[in-house]
């Protein structure tokens, strides 16, 4: 008996041990997790030094919004899983601020880690580097290798320098697709392509494979429209002739024959790059310029830009004081019904935010940013709707075209009573596409065979492993062709021109902003800044300032941010490796993506209004 009393005594004391022990820890934990959301608290806004240059060095690819959620992002760059994006919002307001501040004494730009970007939205960040350049403070360019988009911001600056063993890379644009037919046909599955309109090409790669006849000659148009803004802007801003960079690209390799292949010889020959110089030598030059930082990791003195603007933000200087405010909602991603995360468009949480804007009354107009190539025909009628009720509130609304706003991405531009695009804004595809997979082929491969009875003449009529009945194919093509007379009404409706008129401009044809401007399918030629003023004018304000309308983040998340803050500060974002598997991946993106939004699509009646219309 007194054995198992002291066995049972030793017992609660270990567990009252270990109880102690678990508290104690959790007591660290607490202490931890404090520690770290006060240093995030403390440590993530940095101070605007005395006297420093504005290092404008994006990572990743520049986007209109962060995909995905906040939380979820976070979590994935801490573990170097995420894909790096910068922000163009960021880019420019700080490139617009340092201009007026008199402790940003230059500019510069360290483009080796830029991504993918629009010609669109380089316009936007060239222009505020410009508007930067009017205030008599330097900019310059470093780097070791310039590609196309990275070449063109490099081209706004007043000296661009480059490493001995670099070079710039110009091909022009490009837009090619993967086409799936043969393929398919081997694999005995066939895809049952829906369209209205002539030039719709979204469903293409599934039919075809070579690019058609009407695809080529639209896309001749709009590529030849880029290039040419490309070939205009980076010209004039190098002050070269104005066939420059076509020759460059045209006689590269003829020039680097000459030059023994040294691509940095030949860019120094034609313009294109000022010096070619060391990293040592180009640091050196950065600390005559901006001053010397005192620290060998980093030699001059600077203030990275998303530093730049979060410290303006602290002090209140980002966005001027006024009661009466600008709402800015970003509309980015294809168009999904349901919520979704940034990145995407769904018709629920963007509804929820045009809601907002429209029942607070601090928000006399609003902007709607548009970055999409369309999605979801009912869910780009439920933002549609959204849109007009905000309108008939008695609040202006003026969209903003980015990059591309095609197809359903022009669906929901249309209540707007100003719409603004850039030149090189990629719009219109206005037309119908409806999918639909056949696997009874493959599955017949197989020896798999299905059969059975139904009550109607429309049973089975859509099940993908017997194939599409003649009357589910007229039902999906009756559909389509609805759906287009509602597009073309919406058009004729919004843009003041008759149908015959509107059925015109449509048949699914893709245009460049700057003919859209001129067929009347948008309003004015501008940016985001211009379509802020221009919604401040229709609501009859002096002075505003601008709001973001974004979903507000909880406690949890907004804590979990935090300690992400702090943990980017001790554990530095990784870099992708790239290396010599990045054309497969390429190429495996390609297919990936091809089949990716036929999964992810929703629309309750499988008809969408979307381009493909991203060009390489």
């Amino acid at each position: 008996m007194i054995i198992v009393k002291t066995i049972g005594r030793l017992v609660r004391f270990l567990l009252s041990t270990l109880d102690g022990m678990r508290r104690v820890l959790h007591f660290i934990l607490l202490l931890l997790i404090f520690s770290l959301i006060i240093a995030g608290l403390a440590g993530d806004i940095k101070l605007v030094p005395a006297s420093a240059a504005l290092r404008i060095a994006p990572f990743g690819n520049i986007v209109e919004q962060y995909q995905g959620d906040a939380v979820d992002r976070a979590l994935d760059e801490i573990l170097g899983e995420a894909e790096p994006q910068a922000l163009l919002q960021h880019l420019v307001e700080a490139l617009e601020k340092a201009a007026d501040d008199p402790r940003i004494s230059s500019v510069v730009l360290e483009l080796n880690r830029m991504g993918g970007a629009g010609l669109s939205n380089l316009q936007t960040i060239g222009r505020a580097i410009d508007r930067f350049r009017e205030s008599g403070k330097p900019v310059i360019a470093i780097g070791d290798y310039y590609s196309q988009g990275q070449y063109y911001l490099a081209s706004r600056a007043d000296e661009i320098y480059m490493h001995r063993l670099g070079g710039v890379f110009i091909d022009g644009f490009g837009y090619y697709r993967l086409y799936m037919k043969e393929a398919l046909d081997k694999l005995k599955f066939n895809m049952h392509v829906f369209r209205a309109g002539k030039y719709k090409s979204y469903g293409a790669p599934y039919e075809r494979n070579d690019m058609s006849a009407e695809e080529k000659e639209q896309s001749t148009e709009w590529l030849g429209d880029l290039w040419a803004a490309y070939q205009r802007d980076v010209t004039t801003a190098r002050d070269l002739n104005a066939q420059a960079v076509s020759d460059y690209a045209n006689n590269f390799i003829s020039e680097l024959r000459v030059e023994q292949g040294n691509m940095a010889e030949v860019a120094v020959n034609s313009g294109l790059v000022d010096e070619l110089l060391s990293h040592e030598e180009m640091m050196d030059r950065l600390i005559d310029i901006a001053g010397s930082n005192g620290d060998d990791y980093k030699a001059y003195s600077y203030i990275d830009y998303d530093d730049y603007v979060a410290a303006l933000s602290a002090e209140g200087t980002l966005i001027p004081d006024s009661a009466d405010k600008v709402g800015v909602i970003v509309a980015s991603g294809s168009i999904f019904s349901g919520r979704q995360p940034p990145g995407k468009i769904g018709a629920d949480s963007l509804g929820r935010l045009i809601r907002d804007a429209r029942e607070d009354d601090s928000i006399k107009a609003v902007v709607l940013r548009i970055d999409s190539p369309g999605g979801s025909t009912f869910a780009s009628e439920v933002i549609f709707q959204e849109l007009v009720s905000l309108r008939d509130a008695g609040k202006p609304l003026v969209v903003s075209m980015g990059d591309v706003a095609a197809s359903g991405g022009y669906w929901i531009a249309l209540p707007a009573d100003k719409i603004w695009a850039n030149p090189t804004t990629i719009t219109g595809s206005i037309g119908v596409i409806a999918m639909f997979p056949n696997f009874e082929g493959s599955l017949n491969a197989l020896g798999l065979n299905v059969d059975g009875i139904g009550t109607t003449s429309l049973s089975g009529q859509f099940n993908p492993a017997t194939g599409l009945g003649e009357q589910g194919s007229d039902l999906i093509q009756l559909s389509v062709d609805f759906s287009y007379r509602e597009f073309l009404q919406k058009v004729s409706d919004n843009r003041d021109m008759s149908m015959s008129e509107a059925d015109e401009l449509a048949q699914g044809r893709v245009w460049s902003g700057i003919d859209a401007y001129n067929l009347g399918l948008v309003d004015e030629l501008g940016d985001l800044a211009q379509a802020l003023d221009s919604a401040a004018e229709l609501a009859g304000l002096d002075e505003y300032s601008v709001q973001y309308i974004e979903r507000e983040l909880s406690l949890e998340e907004s804590l979990v941010l935090r300690l992400y803050g702090a943990v980017q500060a001790v554990v530095p974002a990784r870099a992708g490796s790239g290396g010599w598997s990045e054309p497969f991946k390429q190429v495996a993106a390609t297919v990936q993506k091809n089949f990716e939004n036929l999964a992810n699509f929703n629309d309750p009646r499988g008809m969408y209004y979307y381009c493909f219309c991203e060009k390489q």
